[in-house]
């Protein structure tokens, strides 16, 4: 049993390290040395049942990571420009080969899909529970499981590229990074192991020297305290502790890039978010639609949508995009549909085109100035809704019923929202109102409430305007914000923030969340840059120190929740592995603690405890909020 230890104590010799093999190989040799070779040889025994039950703790705590790792395919089928397919293992797959994935089979490699459907079991990448729905020309990650349909994939990266690779690299570096916590725990030892060896050297030779008290007694009592001396409990405290909290988080889908990241980020006293792609999806969608003048809604995107099909612009995109969702066909090419012509581009007001010899106007209000007349319209009701379930119960300017004005009304209303207002109309007069913004994660007052809920304050930072800024902030619950801000202007906040809440110490502690790229020196020059959506990403892998997997806000309170418990595992492995150690110290003299009782109790019992304790982390798992269980979009 003692072999292996003295061979491990020989090299710390060379090295001139006062480390665990070296205590124990001294407490060995000098225990046979002295007569006392059963002493000796029960040290040896459970010092290597000790370490073994270490390494095997350690073990489980790395299972998270041995999963992933096992995760990617040995083998890929590969089809080939023949037709015909091959299997091949999956680490000579090359760049633009074409993969055929069928259901319950994994995905060999990053690619996109070239044809078939199915849905996809993301979890091992982003953490979601609920399988996504890939099509063509969406992008899937090696490891990830179609359920239901056929694939044929195009390779984007090479087995030792993909995203699950990286984040295993990644996770791994985290593990050999130390902490500032083990950094101190380093130099602790350091200074305590020496003076508890010096100790246990005086217990054996000054009793007996000056008192003429028995060797044989005072020996067994140096050498108890030699092993008492080994900081086997104190060193790994934070280790396992990081690993454990790591691996945790990799499976639910946020990859921290280090354990001083792990650590910071329950040390954070304020959050910094971004609103666009953070807060919201980063993507305009039509929000309202009210008819004018008997316009139905179907007509008035019909024609709204026959205008914007030719224009480049993001909004009018969005109302395309929202037309197509709703079955409304704009103009065909048999001539069926409304005929489009003459169309022309009005920069920083709209568009404008004849429909069916009609000149018709898309855009803003102002681009209406002496055209139609928008401060006295009537809603399209369809014979029963009331004006007043719309929200508007201004005073009629007429006998007819549904009277609005929209420049006084409807404009301040959906622009207090955060809604880009859009008004459709011809020369003579205004068909309708349509209102466009980039909508709010669903989850994202959820969110927000729960960091509240833990003592973090939100704070939203945004290079949007003032009144969106306010609308957002407003609709999730967080209460300070700034707006209309440039990136090195954020960056600013950020330092802003750093002084205002730093602690008594002068450290800053503001974490910071973005989408990785445009917020990228908010992002790094915060205690903690967390990045959003990063499955995938390049620049957010590599840049941020945590990356949320998932565009899924839930993480973040998860995140908290992670590291503030890491951080009192850590609190409660290293202050009970020196409480007892000072007492089994403190018995030793008096015979109370022998060796064996050091070995069992102040090594392999507090191994065994600090990782045990460690091991509650896993435990720790994502909140989901009430009625967003079952979302299968993953949160896009």
């Amino acid at each position: 049993a003692g072999t292996p230890i003295l061979r491990n104590g020989y090299y710390s010799v060379r090295n001139r390290s006062l480390d665990i093999d070296f205590l124990m190989s001294l407490g060995i040799v000098a225990s046979v040395a002295a007569h006392h070779p059963f002493e000796g040889a029960m040290l040896a025994v459970l010092f290597s049942v000790a370490e073994l039950l270490e390494r095997f703790s350690m073990d489980r705590a790395r299972d998270s990571l041995r999963e992933l790792m096992d995760l990617s395919p040995d083998t890929a089928t590969v089809k080939r420009e023949d037709g015909t397919e091959e299997t091949i293992p999956a680490d000579e797959l090359t760049v633009g080969d074409t993969v055929i994935v069928r259901p319950g089979e994994k995905v060999p490699a990053d690619g996109v899909v070239l044809e078939g459907e199915s849905a996809i079991d993301q979890s091992p990448i982003t953490g979601e529970s609920v399988p996504v729905d890939k099509a063509a020309g969406d992008e899937v990650f090696a490891g990830t499981i179609p359920e239901s349909g056929y694939l044929e994939v195009e390779v984007e990266s090479e087995a030792d590229d993909s995203t699950i690779a990286r984040i295993v690299r990644m996770v791994e570096d985290a593990e050999r990074e130390k902490t500032d916590r083990e950094q101190f725990i380093d130099r602790f030892a350091s200074v305590y192991t020496p003076i508890v060896v010096v100790l246990a050297v005086a217990a054996v030779v000054v009793p007996p020297a000056l008192f003429g008290a028995s060797w044989s007694y005072w020996f067994v009592v140096g050498l108890t305290l030699l092993v008492i001396s080994c900081p086997c409990a104190l060193v790994i405290s934070t280790p396992v502790s990081v690993v454990s909290g790591i691996t945790s988080a990799a499976r639910n889908g946020v990859l921290i890039k280090g354990g001083k990241h792990l650590e910071a980020v329950g040390d954070s006293d304020v959050l910094a978010v971004d609103k666009t792609g953070t807060l919201t999806e980063g993507d305009l969608t039509v929000t309202d639609v009210i008819s004018l003048e008997g316009t139905n809604e179907d007509d008035l995107l019909r024609r709204a949508s026959a205008l914007e099909r030719r224009s480049e612009h993001p909004i009018g995109q969005a109302i395309v995009g929202y037309a197509d969702e709703q079955g409304i066909a704009a103009d065909s090419e048999d001539g069926t549909e409304s005929e489009v012509s003459n169309f022309e581009a009005l920069t920083g007001k709209g568009v404008r085109a004849e429909i069916d010899g009609t000149t018709h106007y898309v855009g803003k209000p102002s681009l209406f100035d002496g055209l139609a007349d928008l401060e006295h319209v009537h809603a399209t009701t369809d014979g029963g809704v009331a004006l007043a379930e719309m929200g508007y119960s201004g005073e009629s300017q007429c006998d007819r019923e549904g009277c609005l004005d929209v420049l006084s009304e409807v404009v301040p209303d959906l622009q207090s929202e955060g809604k880009t207002v859009v008004i459709v109309g011809t020369e003579e007069r205004p068909l309708g109102v349509i209102g466009v913004a980039d909508r709010v994660r669903p989850e994202a007052k959820w969110a927000v409430s729960q960091l509240q809920d833990q003592g973090v304050r939100v704070v939203m930072l945004t290079g949007d305007n003032e009144g969106t800024a306010r609308a957002i902030a407003s609709e999730v619950g967080i209460e300070e914000y700034h707006a209309e801000l440039l990136p090195d202007e954020k960056l600013e906040w950020i330092r802003r923030l750093e002084d205002e809440y730093g602690g008594e110490d002068g450290e800053a502690h503001v974490a910071m969340v973005g989408d990785g790229i445009n917020d990228a020196p908010a992002l790094a020059t915060a205690s903690v840059g967390i990045a959003m959506g990063a499955a995938g990403t390049d620049t957010a892998l590599e840049t941020a120190d945590v990356a949320l997997m998932g565009d899924d806000l839930t993480r973040l309170p998860y995140l908290y929740e992670l590291s503030g418990k890491a951080n009192g595992v850590i609190r409660q492995n290293v202050w009970s592995s020196l409480a007892v150690k000072a007492v089994l110290a403190a018995g030793a003299p008096f015979g109370i603690v022998t060796v064996i009782h050091a070995v069992v109790i102040g090594d392999m019992g507090m191994s065994l405890g600090v990782t045990g304790n460690a091991m509650r982390l896993a435990n720790v798992e994502p909140d989901t909020p009430d009625g967003l269980e079952g979302r299968g979009d993953g949160g896009h």
